[in-house]
């Protein structure tokens, strides 16, 4: 599976400081937020959903896996999403960085991706 997605009964807004908060305990940061919707409208694009998307990331685990193969960085930073799904509810998410890093070809790096899939299934799990 390329995603890991959860249901939440907070608020957008609500949820993205949960989940903040709870990469922030596990030694990620958000580096930015998008609000798509903004910022489609912004370029003459009418989208009425709810859409958010943060770039995270741990800077002491990027440095190490760029030093090893810049190749990675196609996949920096790690994207966390939070969302109204079509059904009204509210979700939180991530591309599985195992999946990403996995069409690098390197195994090395894959076991670094699965430590910070982990890490990040865990602060969604916490923030839900």
């Amino acid at each position: 599976m390329f995603h890991y997605t959860v249901t939440t009964q907070k608020s957008l807004d609500d949820a993205i400081r949960a989940v903040s908060a709870a990469l922030k305990e596990r030694s990620f940061g958000v580096l930015w937020e998008l609000d798509m919707a903004s910022k489609l409208h912004e370029k003459g694009v009418d989208y009425e959903g709810a859409f958010r998307v943060l770039e995270v990331c741990n800077p002491k685990v990027a440095k190490q896996v760029l030093e090893h193969n810049p190749l990675i960085g196609y996949f920096l930073p790690c994207k966390v999403v939070v969302y109204e799904d079509k059904d009204g509810t509210n979700k939180i998410g991530l591309a599985n960085p195992t999946a990403l890093i996995g069409l690098a070809g390197d195994n090395e790096v894959l076991g670094i991706a699965k430590e910070i899939e982990d890490t990040l299934i865990a602060a969604v799990d916490a923030a839900k």
